[in-house]
Parts: structure tokens; sequence; C-alpha cells
């Protein structure tokens, strides 16, 4: 039988606390829940993935799936879709919470929109249930370029949106996602909100120059208004519902108010966020903007923060 020293006691403790310490993620396959599950498992947290597919399966719109989903958690990262802002969100993430408590989740970390009315409603509707809650309020995603609405448009060498030449922080989903781990396992966090940034202001047309620059491909950005933009979408297939709340949010959020730094990131992570041009170099690196594409918005459910699905 093998000597238990005290490196190999420490590490044996630390695996019979992850293994009773189980983690919900939800929206794990992501932009930010994918990121967050890959890190957790990394380190030898034991997750459960909360999403349609899962096992149990996990629906923001079923809430017969909520109490399996739950059973037997210590913790959870909650993103919510289509946005935290939305209509009914607050009553919904609210519920849920609420319910976490109630199955013995002791931590939850929660992700909502930087600058919306309609997320802080959602916010302390969280709060409410007396969870021990950080909250990530994040700007718009780096990654809507490459992983989501606006990857189509990239690719057709146009980025269409509804934002004019208002300048946005833009996140990378990395540092959002190092900032809820952090969060979800250390509860030195709990308590707190943190507004996550990148490290500079740009504007949109900004942010086509850079990704043209990592990418090698003509990319510019073509500013049009919401009302264009929403019947765009439509035209696509999007639901009326969806589009008139994604619209009435960006028309919010892409006023200039949120054309401004936060220190979320640094105060999390002590350390400063992960700078665009990064973000754009990875990218095209990986191979981000290597398929062609027909133009066109391909949005049937993203929101301005990209909410995972």
């Amino acid at each position: 039988m093998a000597r238990l020293t005290a490196p190999v006691l420490a590490e044996a403790m630390t695996e019979q606390t992850h293994a009773k310490d189980l983690t919900l993620v939800l929206c794990g396959t992501g932009k930010t829940g994918r990121r967050v599950a890959q890190r957790l498992r990394a380190h030898g947290h034991a997750i459960r993935i909360g999403s349609r597919y899962g096992e149990p399966p996990f629906d923001w719109e079923d809430q017969a799936t909520w109490a399996p989903a739950l059973s037997g958690v210590s913790s959870a990262y909650v993103a919510y879709v289509p946005d935290a802002g939305f209509a009914g969100a607050a009553d919904k993430i609210g519920t849920f919470a609420k319910l976490a408590v109630d199955y013995g989740a002791r931590r939850l970390v929660l992700l909502t929109g930087r600058g919306e009315e309609g997320a802080e409603r959602s916010e302390q509707a969280a709060r409410d249930t007396g969870a021990a809650l950080t909250i990530v309020r994040a700007s718009f995603f780096a990654q809507n370029f490459s992983e989501d609405f606006l990857a189509e448009s990239v690719r057709a060498g146009v980025v269409v949106f509804p934002a004019g030449d208002v300048a946005e922080p833009f996140v990378d989903a990395d540092d959002i996602a190092d900032v809820a781990v952090a969060a979800l396992t250390d509860e030195r966090h709990a308590g707190q909100c943190y507004e996550v940034t990148g490290p500079r202001l740009l504007t949109f047309a900004d942010a086509a120059a850079e990704i043209a620059s990592a990418s090698g491909r003509t990319v510019r950005y073509l500013p049009v208004s919401p009302q264009q933009f929403g019947s765009v979408m439509i035209e696509q297939g999007a639901p009326a519902m969806f589009v008139a709340q994604l619209i009435e949010l960006l028309s919010n959020v892409l006023d200039g108010h949120n054309a401004h730094l936060s220190d979320g990131v640094q105060r999390a992570l002590g350390r400063m966020p992960r700078d665009f041009t990064d973000y754009a170099s990875a990218a095209a690196a990986n191979g981000a903007w290597a398929a062609e594409r027909s133009p066109g918005l391909g949005i049937l459910g993203s929101d301005r923060t990209g909410s995972d699905g």
C-alpha cells in the first residue's frame, strides 16, 4: 500500500472536495458557457452542462427541466437566452435562482449585459433570493465577430450593424470565463458585481479594420438603422417579437452611454483584459473567417452581448 505523503493526501482531499461540488453550467455549449465548462473541467471540478441536449436537459422555456438539472448542484453559472435584459427575463431568472437556493446551491454567477435596465432587474431578482451571488456584466463580445451573428458578415466583407459611430469596449469571452470561474471557485467574489470590458474603446469601423488587418481580408463596416437591421432579420426568418425586443435593446445600449471602460477584469483577476487586436489575431490564426459565405446577418437568436444558447 502506498504511503500517503502530504502532497498525495492533499491531492486526494482536493479530488474528494471537487467530486462533492457539482457545478451546473447553463448554456454550457455557448460562447461563455463552453469556456467556463472547459476551465472548470481542466481544474478537476465536476460539472453538468445545462442545455436542451444535456443530460438531464435544461431549457429556459420549460420549467419542468430546471429541478432535475439542479439536483445535487452546489453552484451554477447562469446565462440566460436570449438576453437577461429582455421582457420576462427577470421573472425567469429570479424563479430559477430561488429554486437553485432551495436545492442547495451555495453560489451563483449570473451573466448579464452592461448598461441594460432590463438586465439590472434580472440582477435584482437574483439578489432577492438571498443567493451568494456574483454578477458579471459584460460589454459587447469580441467573439460575436467570429463565433456568432457577425461572422458571416465578416466573411462577406461587410459588417452590417446599427451602431453608427458609437465606440464599444469589446470584451473577450475568455476574460468573461476567467472571471466567472474565479467567482465559482472562490467565495471571496460573492456579493461582487464585475463590469467586464476590454482595455480600450473601438468603433465598429475600428473593429472591422482590426479584423481586416489580422485576417488579410477586405472587411468594412456598414452602419444601418435599427429598423433596417430588423427588417433584414425578419426576412431571414427571425421571429418578429424577438426582433422587436432586440432592436429596442440595441437602440438603448448603443446610444453612447456605454462608451467607457470598466475595471471588472482587473478587480476580479488582478490583470488587464485582453485587447481586441490579440483576439482578432488569434481568431484569424484559428481560421475563424477562412470559409467563404454569402452576405447576410445570420441572426436567429443572439443578443448584443452574445448570449449563449
